[in-house]
Order: C-alpha cells, then structure tokens, then sequence
C-alpha cells in the first residue's frame, strides 16, 4: 500500500510548539514531499488532483509511554507483530513496553531480543527494576540501560520503599526514568472501584483511595531525597491524588490512563468489559479532576496501558480475569471527542498529551511532520465506524471495550502503514 495524497488547505500540526494551520500538502507513496505552494506545483506536475480536506487533519503520529506485552513472540492475545500493525493503523509511532511477561525484562537477553525487531514503530523496553518484579531484589541495573532499555519500572504497583531507597541511593540509573505505579496492591485488597452510589450499587469490592494515596506520598518524599533520579508515576487516577501532585514541592512527570479521561463509574454497566481495569475506575468527580490535571500540566501524558487477553481469560466473571483493555484504535477517536468536542480543548493541547508529553516523558526525541519522512497520521474527526466491522489488521486480544458502540472520528491513514505490508 503507497499512500499519496494532494490535499489544499488541510489542517497541519507541524511539531511541539507550533500552532495549528491550514496548508497545501503533498504525500506521495507515503512520504510528505511538499508543503505550500511547492505542494501545489508539485501535484500539478504529478498530475495528482486535490481532495477535500474538510476538517481532517495532518499531524504527528502519536505516542504510547507505557503498555503490556507479556508474551511478545507466541502470545495467544497479542505479539509485538500484532502490536505494531495494531498501533501503526491506529496512528502511533512509538510505543514503550513494561517489564512484566512471561521472560521478564530483567535479564539483558529479554531486551536484546525485542531490540532486535526492525520496526518504524519505535519499541521503548522498560527494563525490570527487580528480579522477576516481585520486589526483593534488585535487577542488574546499569547492564539493562547499556543493552538498550529505555529506563526501568516494576509492575502495576510499587515496590516496597526500602528497595526502592536502595536502587535510588545506588543511582545506576543515572538520568534515565525510573517509573513506578502509585499503588499498595495490599491496601487494594482486590477492590475494583473507587467507592461511590454507583460501585456499591453493582455490589462490586471497593478500592479504596488511599491505596494510591498513600504511596505516592511516599514516592513524592523520596523524590524530595532523590532530587536527582528522573522519577515518573504511572497512571494517577484519583481526584486526591491530582490535587496532592499539584500542591507537591516535588513534581514527577505523572501519566494518566486513557480510559479514565473517558470513562468512569457512573457511566458503564457492570458488566462492559472496560469496567475492570488498572487502576480501578473512579467517580465523575475524579474524571472531572484528571481532565483538569492534564489541562493544568500536573499530568504530562497519557498512556494506552493495553493489557491484552485471549478470549477464555476475557469471558471469565469480571472479578476472576485479569484487569486491563486491550485497543489502539479508539484511544484517538474518544479523546478527541472528551476533550477536543466536549471540553474544547485545543488539538495543540491534545497532541501534547499523546505525543509530545510522553515522547518528553520517555526522553525521546518528539515526533514532528517533515519532508521526506512518513511519520505522520491522517485523521479525520468526522469519520463515523464501528469497531465490529473487523479490519484486516486488528489485535487479536479480546477485551477491546465498546466493540457495538459508533465511534465517531478515526485515523485515516498513517505514512508507517506502509512497512506493515512490506512484511507481510
């Protein structure tokens, strides 16, 4: 597949910092080649004829800081094949993955492996920041960084502070980020919402907030010891937990979960597959929060935190299967609608969340249109679909939210698509 297209005065993004513009563009097979009026000549050459930009828009591709891939070569639910072909036709161009899986990304050779992959779509490695996650000792710090990993993390909770104490005191990280979740797995003792009318009424166990509370207490004071070590908290998710990182004399780089930028526990039936996640979902109150948190830069990204599953794990009771969703393809289209539509944000605001805050948040490079490069994405907010129409390139995880539900908006097409049949 070799995109080209002669778009006259499409909306453009054009990098981190720049403002929204209406511009002539020309891609040809799959690359920008012109921009103004050098597009303009050099489409009439080409004999390529303009087509209607509407309200479509040209940007950079986006950006995931962090996601689960536990079986990335055989998994029945997903494989970074499936993973890159997901995340390439829905628009991201780099993607970083955390350490938990079936050979954890604590040993060099687990990393080696997936650095491995030639991909366009960038593949970010969180190296294990304890043996085997399980938070007694500490992995081989300095050899994980040099074989390639973009910067270490544990699970989906934090690690117990003395060990964390030891690995910042240690330093082998130098300034490379260190990630943790914000979670007491113990105080959460298998609660799936955050209390409200609404939790106790589906008669689920409640999560309560101090299990996030209380550690990113305790993160944030180590962070006041460790000035030095390049802390992120994963995934803030509780509207104490927003107002305690804006009051901080210390400020981590913070991630929000998409999910719960769209979604809450007023507005799922119990029994919809995006009710059981990680962190477990909160009140209208605390989405109302997050959003504001975004907006006042406490947050600096979002995170698609896909957890895949396979069928049977997804059809088990939603308090037996394990937490998480699994997409790609709509994280864009609702966040556009939440924050774009409803909050009226500004697209520059929104592409600073999901691309250029968490490339800043992986210490990468930003992504940004240029010519000769094909690392831009076509969207078009006024695309309607629905995620039951399968395309020939969707993940094969099951546990994808809202699969009956019109979606308004999608990515058209990406100038990345191209590598994807290549392989093929």
């Amino acid at each position: 597949m070799s995109s080209s297209y002669f778009f006259e005065n499409i909306q453009v993004l054009e990098k981190a910092g720049s403002s929204l513009k209406r511009e002539h563009v020309l891609i040809k097979d799959g690359v920008i080649k012109a921009f103004g009026r050098k597009a303009l000549q050099n489409a009439e050459l080409l004999g390529i004829k303009p087509q209607k930009a509407k309200n479509m828009l040209l940007a950079p591709c986006l950006v995931d800081p962090h996601s689960f891939l536990e079986s990335p070569f055989n998994g029945k639910e997903e494989t970074i094949y499936t993973l890159i072909e997901k995340a390439t036709f829905s628009g991201y161009g780099q993607l970083g993955i955390l350490p938990r899986g079936d050979l954890w990304k604590d040993q060099i050779e687990s990393i080696i492996s997936l650095k491995a992959i030639k991909s366009e779509v960038l593949i970010h490695l969180w190296g294990g920041f304890s043996l085997s996650g399980k938070g007694i000792n500490l992995s081989k710090h300095a050899e994980l960084l040099k074989s390639g990993a973009v910067g270490l993390s544990d699970d989906d909770f934090m690690p117990p502070i003395e060990l964390l104490k030891q690995g910042f005191t240690l330093g082998e990280m130098k300034k490379s980020p260190v990630l943790i979740a914000p979670r007491d797995k113990s105080l959460q003792a298998g609660g799936m919402s955050r209390q409200s009318v609404e939790t106790l009424r589906a008669g689920w166990p409640l999560d309560p907030v101090e299990s996030e509370i209380i550690p990113l207490v305790q993160l944030l004071e180590l962070h006041k010891q460790y000035p030095e070590i390049a802390l992120r908290l994963m995934n803030i998710s509780t509207a104490e937990g927003v107002s305690i990182l804006k009051n901080a004399s210390s400020k981590p780089m913070a991630t929000i979960f998409w999910w719960h930028l769209v979604n809450d526990n007023s507005s799922l039936s119990p029994f919809d597959i995006g009710w059981s996640v990680t962190p477990s979902l909160g009140s209208p109150i605390d989405r109302v929060s997050l959003i504001e948190g975004l907006e006042d830069n406490v947050l600096a990204a979002i995170s698609v935190h896909s957890t895949p599953t396979d069928d049977f794990e997804t059809k088990l009771p939603a308090n037996k299967r394990k937490k998480g969703i699994s997409c790609y393809n709509i994280v864009l289209p609702l966040l556009w609608d939440q924050l774009v539509r409803k909050s009226g944000w500004k697209v520059e605001k929104l592409w600073e969340k999901i691309s250029f805050g968490p490339s800043k948040f992986l210490n990468q490079a930003e992504e940004k249109l240029s010519l000769n490069s094909n690392r831009w994405l076509l969207f078009d907010p006024d695309k309607e679909w629905y995620q039951f129409n399968q395309e020939k390139h969707l993940t094969t995880a099951t546990n994808q939210p809202l699969k009956d539900k019109k979606i308004f908006g999608k990515v058209i097409d990406c100038g990345l698509i191209n590598q994807v049949y290549q392989n093929d």
